[in-house]
């Protein structure tokens, strides 16, 4: 999945440290059988269901991966989104997340949403062709996370404690990719790679891996 992959679950493994009493050996012994949760086809794009408002002039028009499928793929193999697009990654019930740019082919802005506000920015998180992969998002749960092209957060004036309120659109638009477009960055990462040390921190308690991104 590009950006927005999740990570090794608390009580495993954290920043390459054993938890909970077990060994490395044993939590990847335990694991599923290896397989992919990249693109095999063309990019995933999703229609655009919701939108964020900053005000009565500016809207980001946002597709929502809402499964887990959705967020492992994320913004994969995606050209650049145009301005007043992303991608919104829901958390529900709130947990902490942790984004990849796996596969992800541009820059990206990553906002971390929590209580109807901007917790933290990741701005143009760079992508990362091969593993391992630098992974990124606060300590804290988040309720979700936006994905906007790099630049976007600073040019719309987003910063910590912005006031973030996703609307649902009545009716969903048809997909609708940017041009020439797609959409990695942002995802979580493969169901395998949750239990390495080298794909990142820890996945929150209680989500399901997707395989973001």
């Amino acid at each position: 999945m590009g950006t927005g992959a999740r990570l090794p679950e608390p009580g495993l493994v954290l920043g390459g440290l054993v938890l909970g009493g077990l060994s490395l050996a044993a939590s990847l012994a335990a694991a599923p059988p290896a397989r992919s949760d990249s693109q095999d086809g063309p990019p995933q794009v999703l229609p655009v269901t919701a939108r964020w408002c900053l005000d009565q002039q500016r809207c980001i028009q946002l597709e929502v991966a809402d499964t887990p499928r959705r967020q492992a793929l994320g913004l994969q193999e995606r050209p650049r989104l145009p301005p007043l697009r992303g991608m919104w990654f829901p958390y529900d019930p709130p947990a902490p997340a942790r984004f990849w740019m796996h596969r992800t082919p541009e820059p990206l802005d990553m906002i971390f949403v929590r209580e109807g506000r901007v917790l933290a920015i990741e701005a143009g998180a760079r992508p990362c062709p091969r593993l391992p992969c630098p992974s990124y998002g606060p300590i804290e749960a988040v309720e979700g996370v936006l994905e906007l092209a790099a630049g976007e957060a600073a040019r719309l004036g987003i910063v910590p404690g912005t006031t973030v309120r996703i609307e649902p659109l009545s009716a969903a638009a048809p997909p609708a990719p940017a041009p020439g477009s797609s959409v990695p960055g942002g995802c979580r990462p493969p169901e395998e790679l949750r239990a390495r040390p080298d794909a990142g921190s820890r996945t929150p308690p209680g989500r399901r891996p997707p395989a973001g991104v």
